[in-house]
Protein backbone atom coordinates (compact mmCIF):
# COMPACT_ATOMS: atom_id res chain seq x y z
CA UNK A 1 0.00 0.00 0.00
CA UNK A 2 2.87 2.02 0.36
CA UNK A 3 3.90 1.96 -2.98
CA UNK A 4 0.25 2.97 -4.07
CA UNK A 5 0.34 5.87 -1.71
CA UNK A 6 3.80 7.04 -3.63
CA UNK A 7 2.62 6.72 -6.59
CA UNK A 8 -0.39 9.28 -5.66
CA UNK A 9 2.23 11.56 -4.50
CA UNK A 10 4.20 11.38 -7.50
CA UNK A 11 1.06 12.23 -9.69
CA UNK A 12 0.16 15.31 -7.54
CA UNK A 13 4.07 16.11 -7.86
CA UNK A 14 4.32 16.07 -4.03
CA UNK A 15 1.62 18.37 -3.19
CA UNK A 16 -0.67 16.48 -1.45
CA UNK A 17 0.21 14.03 1.96
CA UNK A 18 -1.77 11.33 2.18
CA UNK A 19 -3.34 10.08 5.64
CA UNK A 20 -1.85 6.50 5.27
CA UNK A 21 -4.14 5.34 8.26
CA UNK A 22 -7.55 6.48 6.53
CA UNK A 23 -6.78 3.79 2.88
CA UNK A 24 -10.03 1.64 2.49
CA UNK A 25 -9.99 -0.16 -0.54
CA UNK A 26 -13.61 -2.36 -1.75
CA UNK A 27 -13.03 -4.86 -4.39
CA UNK A 28 -13.71 -2.24 -7.38
CA UNK A 29 -12.20 0.73 -5.41
CA UNK A 30 -9.84 2.66 -3.24
CA UNK A 31 -10.80 5.41 -1.12
CA UNK A 32 -8.25 7.81 1.12
CA UNK A 33 -8.19 11.30 2.45
CA UNK A 34 -4.90 14.03 1.44
CA UNK A 35 -4.13 16.96 2.44
CA UNK A 36 -2.03 20.06 0.93
CA UNK A 37 -1.54 23.86 2.50
CA UNK A 38 -4.74 24.48 2.76
CA UNK A 39 -7.08 21.40 3.01
CA UNK A 40 -8.57 18.61 3.10
CA UNK A 41 -9.51 16.18 0.10
CA UNK A 42 -11.11 12.67 -0.39
CA UNK A 43 -9.43 10.82 -3.15
CA UNK A 44 -11.48 7.84 -5.24
CA UNK A 45 -9.62 5.67 -7.24
CA UNK A 46 -11.51 3.42 -9.28
CA UNK A 47 -13.35 2.97 -13.29
CA UNK A 48 -15.33 5.85 -14.13
CA UNK A 49 -18.78 4.19 -13.56
CA UNK A 50 -17.12 4.58 -9.70
CA UNK A 51 -16.40 7.80 -9.81
CA UNK A 52 -19.14 9.22 -11.19
CA UNK A 53 -20.94 8.79 -7.97
CA UNK A 54 -18.97 11.35 -6.60
CA UNK A 55 -18.28 14.95 -6.62
CA UNK A 56 -14.81 15.59 -7.86
CA UNK A 57 -12.17 16.49 -10.65
CA UNK A 58 -10.43 14.17 -12.43
CA UNK A 59 -6.85 14.42 -11.97
CA UNK A 60 -4.86 11.31 -13.62
CA UNK A 61 -4.61 8.05 -13.78
CA UNK A 62 -3.00 5.02 -12.09
CA UNK A 63 -3.29 1.62 -13.60
CA UNK A 64 -5.82 2.40 -15.95
CA UNK A 65 -8.44 3.64 -12.66
CA UNK A 66 -9.26 6.98 -12.67
CA UNK A 67 -8.11 8.96 -9.78
CA UNK A 68 -10.45 11.74 -8.29
CA UNK A 69 -10.16 14.26 -6.05
CA UNK A 70 -13.43 15.47 -4.40
CA UNK A 71 -14.52 17.70 -1.73
CA UNK A 72 -15.16 16.83 2.10
CA UNK A 73 -19.14 17.62 1.62
CA UNK A 74 -21.85 16.07 3.58
CA UNK A 75 -22.78 14.59 -0.19
CA UNK A 76 -19.53 12.43 -0.83
CA UNK A 77 -19.93 11.43 2.85
CA UNK A 78 -23.10 10.10 2.19
CA UNK A 79 -21.75 8.48 -1.03
CA UNK A 80 -18.73 6.89 0.22
CA UNK A 81 -21.01 5.19 3.20
CA UNK A 82 -22.73 3.69 0.29
CA UNK A 83 -19.62 1.80 -0.42
CA UNK A 84 -17.93 1.72 3.50
CA UNK A 85 -21.06 1.01 5.13
CA UNK A 86 -18.90 0.66 8.74
CA UNK A 87 -19.09 4.35 8.56
CA UNK A 88 -22.27 4.39 9.31
CA UNK A 89 -22.81 5.16 13.46
CA UNK A 90 -24.55 1.96 14.78
CA UNK A 91 -26.10 1.30 18.49
CA UNK A 92 -24.39 0.47 21.49
CA UNK A 93 -23.57 -3.22 21.83
CA UNK A 94 -21.12 -2.90 25.13
CA UNK A 95 -20.95 -2.04 29.06
CA UNK A 96 -18.88 0.82 28.24
CA UNK A 97 -19.56 3.72 26.26
CA UNK A 98 -18.42 7.31 25.67
CA UNK A 99 -19.37 10.28 24.04
CA UNK A 100 -17.58 12.73 22.75
CA UNK A 101 -18.91 16.01 21.70
CA UNK A 102 -16.66 17.87 19.36
CA UNK A 103 -18.01 21.38 18.69
CA UNK A 104 -15.39 22.42 15.86
CA UNK A 105 -16.12 18.99 13.59
CA UNK A 106 -12.08 18.59 13.49
CA UNK A 107 -11.46 16.17 16.36
CA UNK A 108 -12.95 12.97 16.11
CA UNK A 109 -9.75 11.67 14.09
CA UNK A 110 -7.80 12.26 17.31
CA UNK A 111 -10.48 10.76 19.79
CA UNK A 112 -11.13 7.32 17.70
CA UNK A 113 -7.05 6.99 18.37
CA UNK A 114 -7.99 7.27 22.10
CA UNK A 115 -10.33 4.47 21.37
CA UNK A 116 -9.82 0.50 22.55
CA UNK A 117 -12.70 -1.11 20.50
CA UNK A 118 -13.00 -4.26 22.17
CA UNK A 119 -13.65 -2.55 25.62
CA UNK A 120 -15.51 0.56 24.79
CA UNK A 121 -18.54 1.76 22.51
CA UNK A 122 -17.09 5.51 21.41
CA UNK A 123 -20.14 7.93 20.40
CA UNK A 124 -18.20 10.10 18.06
CA UNK A 125 -20.88 12.30 16.96
CA UNK A 126 -22.62 14.17 19.78
CA UNK A 127 -23.99 17.43 20.08
CA UNK A 128 -27.08 19.12 21.84
CA UNK A 129 -29.41 21.56 20.54
CA UNK A 130 -27.93 23.96 22.34
CA UNK A 131 -24.58 23.23 21.21
CA UNK A 132 -25.99 22.97 17.76
CA UNK A 133 -27.82 26.16 18.04
CA UNK A 134 -25.02 28.25 19.33
CA UNK A 135 -22.52 27.10 16.90
CA UNK A 136 -24.98 27.59 14.13
CA UNK A 137 -24.17 24.13 12.83
CA UNK A 138 -26.92 20.85 11.55
CA UNK A 139 -27.48 17.97 12.49
CA UNK A 140 -26.10 16.50 9.20
CA UNK A 141 -22.69 18.64 9.77
CA UNK A 142 -21.90 16.85 13.28
CA UNK A 143 -22.41 13.70 11.89
CA UNK A 144 -20.56 13.99 8.90
CA UNK A 145 -17.52 15.72 10.23
CA UNK A 146 -17.63 12.82 12.80
CA UNK A 147 -17.52 9.91 10.11
CA UNK A 148 -14.77 11.95 8.14
CA UNK A 149 -12.94 11.60 11.59
CA UNK A 150 -13.68 7.88 11.57
CA UNK A 151 -12.42 7.43 8.23
CA UNK A 152 -9.14 9.25 8.36
CA UNK A 153 -8.39 7.43 11.71
CA UNK A 154 -8.51 4.18 10.51
CA UNK A 155 -10.90 3.37 12.80
CA UNK A 156 -13.33 0.03 11.90
CA UNK A 157 -15.05 -0.50 15.12
CA UNK A 158 -19.15 0.35 15.58
CA UNK A 159 -19.28 3.38 16.43
CA UNK A 160 -22.69 5.92 17.77
CA UNK A 161 -24.27 8.94 17.00
CA UNK A 162 -26.30 10.92 19.58
CA UNK A 163 -28.45 13.86 18.90
CA UNK A 164 -28.32 14.85 22.58
CA UNK A 165 -30.32 16.90 24.83
CA UNK A 166 -33.44 17.44 22.76
CA UNK A 167 -36.80 18.88 23.88
CA UNK A 168 -38.67 19.31 20.87
CA UNK A 169 -40.34 15.94 18.72
CA UNK A 170 -39.09 18.05 15.58
CA UNK A 171 -35.25 17.94 16.57
CA UNK A 172 -35.80 14.32 17.25
CA UNK A 173 -37.88 13.55 13.92
CA UNK A 174 -34.81 15.77 12.53
CA UNK A 175 -31.87 13.94 13.79
CA UNK A 176 -33.69 10.26 13.24
CA UNK A 177 -34.23 11.59 8.86
CA UNK A 178 -30.06 12.12 8.70
CA UNK A 179 -29.31 8.83 10.49
CA UNK A 180 -28.89 9.40 13.98
CA UNK A 181 -28.28 6.33 16.36
CA UNK A 182 -29.01 7.29 19.58
CA UNK A 183 -31.69 10.16 21.17
CA UNK A 184 -30.93 11.85 24.57
CA UNK A 185 -34.68 13.12 25.43
CA UNK A 186 -34.13 16.56 27.71
CA UNK A 187 -37.78 16.54 29.34
CA UNK A 188 -36.29 19.13 31.77
CA UNK A 189 -39.01 21.88 31.15
CA UNK A 190 -41.68 19.38 32.14
CA UNK A 191 -39.89 18.52 35.86
CA UNK A 192 -41.47 20.58 38.84
CA UNK A 193 -39.31 21.84 41.15
CA UNK A 194 -41.56 21.81 44.40
CA UNK A 195 -39.37 24.34 46.12
CA UNK A 196 -40.22 27.00 42.97
CA UNK A 197 -44.24 26.44 43.53
CA UNK A 198 -46.52 27.84 45.59
CA UNK A 199 -47.81 24.54 47.94
CA UNK A 200 -51.34 25.15 46.99
CA UNK A 201 -51.06 25.10 43.55
CA UNK A 202 -49.17 22.37 43.63
CA UNK A 203 -51.74 20.06 46.19
CA UNK A 204 -54.16 21.13 43.25
CA UNK A 205 -52.23 20.08 40.51
CA UNK A 206 -52.20 16.71 42.57
CA UNK A 207 -55.88 16.35 43.17
CA UNK A 208 -57.10 17.38 39.59
CA UNK A 209 -54.94 15.37 37.48
CA UNK A 210 -56.70 12.79 35.81
CA UNK A 211 -53.97 9.91 36.09
CA UNK A 212 -53.71 10.50 40.25
CA UNK A 213 -55.86 8.21 40.93
CA UNK A 214 -54.71 5.04 39.06
CA UNK A 215 -51.20 5.70 39.30
CA UNK A 216 -51.58 6.14 43.54
CA UNK A 217 -52.83 2.31 43.96
CA UNK A 218 -49.69 1.29 42.03
CA UNK A 219 -47.10 2.79 44.48
CA UNK A 220 -48.33 4.14 47.85
CA UNK A 221 -47.75 1.67 50.46
CA UNK A 222 -45.20 -0.15 48.36
CA UNK A 223 -42.17 -0.90 50.22
CA UNK A 224 -38.58 -1.26 48.45
CA UNK A 225 -35.07 -2.54 49.87
CA UNK A 226 -32.28 -0.84 48.56
CA UNK A 227 -28.77 -2.26 50.06
CA UNK A 228 -30.61 -3.17 53.11
CA UNK A 229 -32.31 -0.04 53.51
CA UNK A 230 -36.46 -0.46 53.71
CA UNK A 231 -37.72 2.33 51.20
CA UNK A 232 -41.37 2.97 51.56
CA UNK A 233 -43.58 5.01 48.80
CA UNK A 234 -45.95 7.16 51.60
CA UNK A 235 -49.05 9.08 50.59
CA UNK A 236 -46.62 12.56 51.18
CA UNK A 237 -43.55 11.25 49.73
CA UNK A 238 -45.94 9.72 46.44
CA UNK A 239 -47.55 12.95 45.75
CA UNK A 240 -44.20 14.92 45.43
CA UNK A 241 -42.74 12.50 43.08
CA UNK A 242 -46.04 12.46 41.41
CA UNK A 243 -45.94 16.41 40.67
CA UNK A 244 -42.44 16.62 40.38
CA UNK A 245 -42.28 14.46 37.41
CA UNK A 246 -45.33 12.82 35.47
CA UNK A 247 -45.70 15.68 33.07
CA UNK A 248 -41.62 15.13 32.51
CA UNK A 249 -42.42 11.16 31.94
CA UNK A 250 -45.34 11.76 29.64
CA UNK A 251 -43.22 14.19 27.56
CA UNK A 252 -40.50 11.26 26.81
CA UNK A 253 -43.39 8.55 26.17
CA UNK A 254 -44.79 11.06 23.49
CA UNK A 255 -41.32 11.91 22.33
CA UNK A 256 -40.73 8.03 22.44
CA UNK A 257 -43.79 7.50 20.47
CA UNK A 258 -42.72 9.92 17.38
CA UNK A 259 -39.23 8.35 17.17
CA UNK A 260 -40.51 4.74 16.81
CA UNK A 261 -43.05 6.44 14.11
CA UNK A 262 -39.73 7.88 12.16
CA UNK A 263 -37.07 5.21 12.57
CA UNK A 264 -37.40 1.85 10.92
CA UNK A 265 -35.03 -0.05 13.14
CA UNK A 266 -33.73 -0.11 16.70
CA UNK A 267 -32.03 2.97 18.00
CA UNK A 268 -30.55 3.66 21.41
CA UNK A 269 -32.46 6.01 24.40
CA UNK A 270 -31.41 7.61 26.70
CA UNK A 271 -33.89 9.50 29.28
CA UNK A 272 -31.79 12.80 31.33
CA UNK A 273 -33.03 14.05 34.29
CA UNK A 274 -29.68 15.79 35.46
CA UNK A 275 -30.51 19.13 34.15
CA UNK A 276 -32.46 20.27 37.04
CA UNK A 277 -31.28 21.26 40.78
CA UNK A 278 -33.08 17.96 42.14
CA UNK A 279 -31.14 15.16 43.13
CA UNK A 280 -32.53 11.91 41.76
CA UNK A 281 -33.61 10.29 45.28
CA UNK A 282 -33.88 6.49 45.42
CA UNK A 283 -37.48 6.44 45.62
CA UNK A 284 -37.54 8.92 42.31
CA UNK A 285 -35.41 7.37 40.35
CA UNK A 286 -38.12 4.01 40.96
CA UNK A 287 -40.83 5.98 40.06
CA UNK A 288 -39.37 6.93 36.86
CA UNK A 289 -38.28 3.70 35.80
CA UNK A 290 -40.70 1.72 37.31
CA UNK A 291 -43.49 4.40 34.81
CA UNK A 292 -41.69 4.37 31.67
CA UNK A 293 -41.11 0.57 31.84
CA UNK A 294 -45.30 0.21 32.47
CA UNK A 295 -45.60 2.61 29.03
CA UNK A 296 -43.86 0.68 27.02
CA UNK A 297 -40.67 3.38 26.92
CA UNK A 298 -37.63 0.97 26.04
CA UNK A 299 -34.74 3.07 26.67
CA UNK A 300 -31.28 1.98 27.02
CA UNK A 301 -29.27 4.85 29.65
CA UNK A 302 -30.98 7.10 32.57
CA UNK A 303 -29.14 10.20 33.07
CA UNK A 304 -29.73 11.30 36.93
CA UNK A 305 -29.16 14.10 38.86
CA UNK A 306 -26.00 13.26 41.60
CA UNK A 307 -25.54 15.31 44.70
CA UNK A 308 -22.75 18.06 44.51
CA UNK A 309 -21.69 20.05 41.30
CA UNK A 310 -21.23 19.08 38.11
CA UNK A 311 -19.93 22.34 36.13
CA UNK A 312 -18.72 22.44 33.11
CA UNK A 313 -15.46 21.85 32.02
CA UNK A 314 -13.68 20.95 35.64
CA UNK A 315 -13.70 18.23 38.26
CA UNK A 316 -16.28 17.27 40.44
CA UNK A 317 -17.11 19.84 43.43
CA UNK A 318 -18.85 18.32 46.44
CA UNK A 319 -18.70 15.22 49.00
CA UNK A 320 -17.12 12.24 47.53
CA UNK A 321 -18.37 9.93 49.97
CA UNK A 322 -21.97 11.26 49.58
CA UNK A 323 -21.42 11.08 45.83
CA UNK A 324 -20.35 7.19 46.42
CA UNK A 325 -22.70 5.94 48.75
CA UNK A 326 -26.01 7.51 46.42
CA UNK A 327 -24.50 5.74 43.35
CA UNK A 328 -24.55 2.84 45.26
CA UNK A 329 -27.71 3.02 46.05
CA UNK A 330 -28.79 4.11 42.50
CA UNK A 331 -26.90 1.05 41.03
CA UNK A 332 -28.77 -1.45 43.21
CA UNK A 333 -31.94 0.16 41.39
CA UNK A 334 -30.57 -0.51 38.24
CA UNK A 335 -29.89 -4.50 38.62
CA UNK A 336 -33.00 -4.60 40.21
CA UNK A 337 -35.59 -3.56 37.06
CA UNK A 338 -32.23 -4.56 34.59
CA UNK A 339 -32.43 -3.45 31.14
CA UNK A 340 -30.76 -0.01 31.17
CA UNK A 341 -27.38 1.66 32.41
CA UNK A 342 -26.62 4.87 34.30
CA UNK A 343 -25.24 8.38 32.16
CA UNK A 344 -23.34 10.57 33.39
CA UNK A 345 -23.67 13.94 32.04
CA UNK A 346 -21.57 16.80 32.53
CA UNK A 347 -18.36 14.42 32.41
CA UNK A 348 -15.72 16.50 31.35
CA UNK A 349 -12.83 16.60 33.49
CA UNK A 350 -14.12 15.28 36.38
CA UNK A 351 -11.40 13.48 37.16
CA UNK A 352 -11.78 12.10 40.74
CA UNK A 353 -15.56 10.90 40.19
CA UNK A 354 -14.07 8.16 37.54
CA UNK A 355 -12.08 5.57 39.28
CA UNK A 356 -15.74 5.01 41.43
CA UNK A 357 -17.84 4.91 39.02
CA UNK A 358 -15.85 2.11 37.04
CA UNK A 359 -15.92 0.68 40.17
CA UNK A 360 -19.19 1.02 41.70
CA UNK A 361 -21.17 0.21 38.14
CA UNK A 362 -18.50 -2.53 37.41
CA UNK A 363 -17.52 -0.79 33.96
CA UNK A 364 -21.64 -0.57 33.00
CA UNK A 365 -21.79 2.73 32.29
CA UNK A 366 -22.15 5.68 29.78
CA UNK A 367 -20.28 9.13 29.99
CA UNK A 368 -20.31 12.04 28.40
CA UNK A 369 -18.39 15.00 27.60
CA UNK A 370 -18.08 17.47 24.99
CA UNK A 371 -16.56 21.00 25.41
CA UNK A 372 -13.14 20.16 27.25
CA UNK A 373 -12.48 19.01 23.53
CA UNK A 374 -12.63 22.52 22.44
CA UNK A 375 -11.13 23.82 25.16
CA UNK A 376 -7.60 21.27 24.56
CA UNK A 377 -8.52 23.19 20.79
CA UNK A 378 -7.90 26.88 22.20
CA UNK A 379 -4.79 25.43 24.15
CA UNK A 380 -3.55 24.89 20.97
CA UNK A 381 -4.24 28.56 19.68
CA UNK A 382 -3.09 29.91 23.06
CA UNK A 383 0.20 27.75 22.39
CA UNK A 384 1.15 28.38 18.33
CA UNK A 385 -0.86 31.96 18.19
CA UNK A 386 -0.83 33.86 21.69
CA UNK A 387 -2.32 37.21 19.76
CA UNK A 388 -5.27 35.19 18.76
CA UNK A 389 -5.62 33.64 22.11
CA UNK A 390 -5.42 37.17 23.80
CA UNK A 391 -8.43 38.24 21.59
CA UNK A 392 -10.36 35.44 22.18
CA UNK A 393 -10.04 35.91 26.10
CA UNK A 394 -10.76 39.41 26.14
CA UNK A 395 -13.49 39.06 24.27
CA UNK A 396 -14.94 36.25 26.06
CA UNK A 397 -14.69 37.98 29.40
CA UNK A 398 -17.10 40.75 27.96
CA UNK A 399 -20.01 38.04 26.62
CA UNK A 400 -19.07 35.80 30.39
CA UNK A 401 -22.28 37.28 31.83
CA UNK A 402 -24.59 36.81 28.97
CA UNK A 403 -23.59 33.32 27.66
CA UNK A 404 -23.31 32.02 31.62
CA UNK A 405 -27.27 32.48 31.69
CA UNK A 406 -27.98 28.74 30.85
CA UNK A 407 -25.19 27.00 32.25
CA UNK A 408 -24.90 26.63 36.68
CA UNK A 409 -21.08 28.21 37.32
CA UNK A 410 -19.27 29.36 40.24
CA UNK A 411 -16.88 30.73 37.97
CA UNK A 412 -14.62 33.94 39.48
CA UNK A 413 -13.79 36.15 37.05
CA UNK A 414 -11.22 38.52 39.52
CA UNK A 415 -9.40 35.01 39.83
CA UNK A 416 -8.61 34.83 36.22
CA UNK A 417 -5.01 37.14 35.68
CA UNK A 418 -4.79 39.66 33.03
CA UNK A 419 -4.12 38.08 29.56
CA UNK A 420 -1.52 41.09 28.90
CA UNK A 421 0.20 40.69 31.88
CA UNK A 422 1.11 36.92 31.00
CA UNK A 423 4.13 35.87 28.39
CA UNK A 424 3.36 34.05 25.93
CA UNK A 425 4.34 31.06 27.40
CA UNK A 426 2.27 31.59 30.33
CA UNK A 427 -0.91 31.57 28.18
CA UNK A 428 -1.90 27.55 27.64
CA UNK A 429 -1.49 27.74 31.40
CA UNK A 430 -4.71 29.81 32.26
CA UNK A 431 -6.33 26.52 29.85
CA UNK A 432 -5.51 24.16 33.64
CA UNK A 433 -7.29 27.08 35.96
CA UNK A 434 -10.83 26.16 36.78
CA UNK A 435 -11.80 29.77 36.49
CA UNK A 436 -10.08 30.43 32.93
CA UNK A 437 -11.07 26.97 31.76
CA UNK A 438 -14.79 28.16 32.37
CA UNK A 439 -15.11 31.13 30.82
CA UNK A 440 -13.66 29.88 27.47
CA UNK A 441 -16.00 26.91 27.90
CA UNK A 442 -19.06 28.61 27.98
CA UNK A 443 -18.62 31.31 25.47
CA UNK A 444 -17.29 29.38 22.73
CA UNK A 445 -20.57 30.08 20.83
CA UNK A 446 -20.07 33.78 20.82
CA UNK A 447 -16.73 33.04 19.86
CA UNK A 448 -17.56 30.63 17.37
CA UNK A 449 -20.01 32.70 15.51
CA UNK A 450 -18.47 36.39 16.01
CA UNK A 451 -18.50 38.51 13.19
CA UNK A 452 -17.60 42.10 11.77
CA UNK A 453 -18.42 43.30 8.40
CA UNK A 454 -19.82 40.07 8.14
CA UNK A 455 -16.38 37.92 8.37
CA UNK A 456 -15.87 35.55 11.29
CA UNK A 457 -13.94 37.04 14.20
CA UNK A 458 -12.40 34.01 15.18
CA UNK A 459 -13.46 30.70 13.93
CA UNK A 460 -11.63 30.69 10.59
CA UNK A 461 -8.51 31.69 12.07
CA UNK A 462 -9.14 28.89 14.89
CA UNK A 463 -9.64 26.15 12.32
CA UNK A 464 -6.50 27.52 10.15
CA UNK A 465 -4.26 27.12 13.55
CA UNK A 466 -5.65 24.09 14.28
CA UNK A 467 -5.26 22.63 10.61
CA UNK A 468 -1.45 23.96 10.28
CA UNK A 469 -1.06 22.02 13.59
CA UNK A 470 -2.96 19.14 13.24
CA UNK A 471 -0.02 16.88 15.18
CA UNK A 472 0.02 18.68 17.90
CA UNK A 473 -3.76 19.54 18.69
CA UNK A 474 -4.53 15.41 17.91
CA UNK A 475 -1.58 14.71 20.60
CA UNK A 476 -3.56 16.95 23.07
CA UNK A 477 -6.66 15.80 22.41
CA UNK A 478 -5.70 11.98 22.89
CA UNK A 479 -3.49 12.87 26.45
CA UNK A 480 -6.88 14.95 27.69
CA UNK A 481 -9.53 12.31 26.67
CA UNK A 482 -6.98 9.51 26.58
CA UNK A 483 -7.08 10.25 30.52
CA UNK A 484 -10.87 10.18 31.23
CA UNK A 485 -10.72 6.87 29.27
CA UNK A 486 -7.89 5.33 31.08
CA UNK A 487 -9.44 6.44 34.36
CA UNK A 488 -12.35 4.62 33.25
CA UNK A 489 -10.36 1.57 33.51
CA UNK A 490 -10.18 1.31 29.86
Amino acid sequence: MSDFLQRFERLTQFRMKPYASSVRKTRDATFFLVRDDRSKYLVVIGKRGICERFEGQKIGEIEQDDVLLCPMNNENCETLTEFLPSLKPATCTMKLSFGFGDRLGVATAAHAQCVNKEKCFPVFAQQSVREITRTERTWSDVLYSAIWGVFESGYDGLFGADADHVKKIEDLEKAARVGYTMFTIDPSDHIKDPAKFDRRELARFYEEHPLRRAIETRYVGKSFTILGERLTFDEEEFAELFVTYIDAIDHVEECYKALRATIGGSFDLEVSIDETSLPTTPLAHIFFVQELVRRGVEFQTLALRFPGEWQKGIDYIGDIDLFAEELDKHVAIVKMFTGYKLSLHSGSDKFSVYPILAEKTEGTVHVKTAGTSYLEAIRVVAKFAPDLYREIHKFALSRFEQDRASYHVTTDLSKIPDVDSLSDDELVHLLDQPDSRQLIHITYGSVLTAKKDGKSLFKERIMKVLFEHETDHYAFLRTHLGKHLKLLGV
